[in-house]
């Protein structure tokens, strides 16, 4: 039998991390800058991007959270020398998730409220890539399972944090396709062991951007729409992990439409 273990990141490492996060996510409320609009002609499609520091704040959150749990991940007693990127995946999307609502909310309790939840939803996040390092590890499904969870619920405020912000059409299918295929594939890779289904993310993640973009114009609520967006996600990962792990293909397509019936069932009656 496996010898069991229990390891915890380095404190100075992930409170570090942790604060500048949260001070990147703050910094653009205290200053005024100007918003210059850098128009983008895409295949005939106008697209008008403001550059101002939120939008600069994202991404640069979500680079500094991928580089920085790798940081953390090299104070683990079983780090090899392999590249860890599956490790970045969900804390990357965490942090640009995070930055989203913060980036449109206006000030306030809401947005106070969001951004302490953020942290705190990084710091599960770090400790729990940090705990499936180690597949010996005695929290090692409690944390496999979080982080599936996590990843699927991110996608929801995502979503609907769109949907609130009233993005355009090509703005959402060019966020929502990357972040359907990461959620995916970090999702198969947790559930079927280290089995990576490349083919699996990438047609999942087509899929769910058409669905959105069929959904973009119906009159729906931030929170309907973010459910209906999750809906073909949730049932094809699903599927893919059934059949992956070898459950009858007609017993994984009857489970793929319970899946998405129900998220249909509580956009349209548990959602005001």
């Amino acid at each position: 039998m496996a010898e069991s273990h229990q390891h915890m990141p380095d404190a100075n490492r992930l409170s570090i991390l942790s604060a500048g996060l949260l001070l990147t996510y703050a910094l653009p409320r205290m200053l005024e800058t100007q918003s210059p609009i850098l128009n983008w002609n895409l295949l005939g499609l106008a697209l008008a991007i403001p550059l101002n520091l939120n939008l600069v704040t994202i991404f640069f959150a979500a680079a500094v959270t991928a580089a920085g749990m790798d940081w953390i991940l090299r104070s683990h007693p079983y780090f090899g020398t392999e590249i860890s990127f599956q490790h970045w995946l969900l804390p990357a999307l965490t942090a640009f998730t995070l930055g989203v609502p913060l980036y449109n909310l206006p000030s306030g309790p809401a947005w106070w409220v969001s951004f302490f939840l953020g942290g705190t939803l990084l710091l599960l996040v770090f400790n729990a890539e940090y705990i499936v390092l180690d597949s010996s590890d005695t929290r090692y499904t409690l944390a496999s399972a979080g982080l599936v969870a996590v990843s699927f619920s991110l996608f929801l405020i995502l979503s609907a944090a769109l949907s609130y912000a009233g993005a355009r059409l090509l703005l959402v299918m060019l966020v929502l396709f990357p972040a359907a295929g990461l959620v995916s594939l970090r999702a198969i890779h947790l559930r079927l062991n280290g089995r990576w289904e490349w083919q699996w993310a990438v047609g999942i993640a087509l899929a769910c951007s058409q669905f959105a973009a069929a959904l973009h114009y119906w009159p729906l609520s931030p929170v309907q729409y973010g459910l209906l967006a999750l809906s073909p996600l949730y049932a094809l990962t699903n599927l893919a992990i059934n059949l992956g792990e070898g459950t009858l293909p007609r017993r994984a397509l009857i489970e793929t439409g319970v899946y998405f019936s129900l998220f249909w069932l509580a956009a349209f009656v548990l959602v005001p």
